[in-house]
């Protein structure tokens, strides 16, 4: 993943738009709201910062958000939709498994790979898709937070644990609650690799761990 210094600096000149079609300029706030997230996480996903990117001033923000939360909100919204991306990457493979138990468990061990890849490559969108909102586990459906499948990181969680119930991986009786126990597992190795004492660990460490926890939390479950 490239580094912070190999980005275009925050104080380079905006390309300024002279217009805008209807929406055009909400996304371009949007696009410079995630650019300022990869760089800095959620605290530099500033609104004044995001208008001077976008070429427009200050004022001209508040057309499509009413406050700063709201642009941060949607720019969380599209880091979740990127980590849903990442997730299905992964996931396509295993769903082309052709024997059920094999391809149930994969789904839920790609999960966790694409999951745990995303937060070391795209650590800024990873730490903003996971700063503090409202409770927004069980919230309406929203096509900036899903990918081709149209479900949110967590929603994708609980397809593959459904999978491993229906193939006879995972009893049903230990189904309920089951995406809350693998999902603080895998996010707690996350946070150790990119900002606990695994930080600095060689790669073929943090791979090795990676393998080792998402087997855990399946024999766990």
């Amino acid at each position: 993943m490239p580094s912070n210094t190999d980005r275009p600096s925050s104080s380079a000149a905006p390309k300024p738009r002279k217009t805008y079609r209807h929406g055009d300029l909400r996304a371009a706030l949007i696009e410079a709201g995630l650019a300022l997230a990869r760089e800095g996480g959620p605290q530099a996903v500033v609104l004044r910062e995001a208008t001077r990117r976008a070429g427009v001033a200050p004022n001209a923000a508040y057309r499509h958000f009413a406050n700063h939360q709201a642009l941060f909100e949607a720019v969380r919204a599209a880091t979740l939709g990127a980590l849903a991306r990442a997730m299905e990457i992964e996931l396509h493979t295993a769903e082309a498994l052709p024997d059920p138990t094999e391809r149930a468990r994969a789904m839920l061990a790609a999960i966790g790979r694409g999951y745990l890849g995303f937060a070391q490559a795209e650590t800024g969108w990873f730490r903003t898709a996971f700063a503090f909102g409202a409770f927004d586990v069980e919230v309406p459906p929203d096509p900036a937070r899903a990918a081709d499948k149209g479900l949110n990181p967590f929603e994708l969680l609980s397809y593959a644990l459904d999978t491993l119930v229906q193939s006879g991986v995972l009893p049903a009786e230990r189904r309920p609650g089951a995406e809350f126990l693998a999902w603080s597992s895998v996010h707690g190795l996350a946070l150790l690799i990119i900002d606990g004492p695994l930080r600095h660990a060689p790669q073929d460490m943090r791979m090795a761990l990676s393998l080792r926890l998402l087997r855990m939390v399946e024999n766990g479950l």
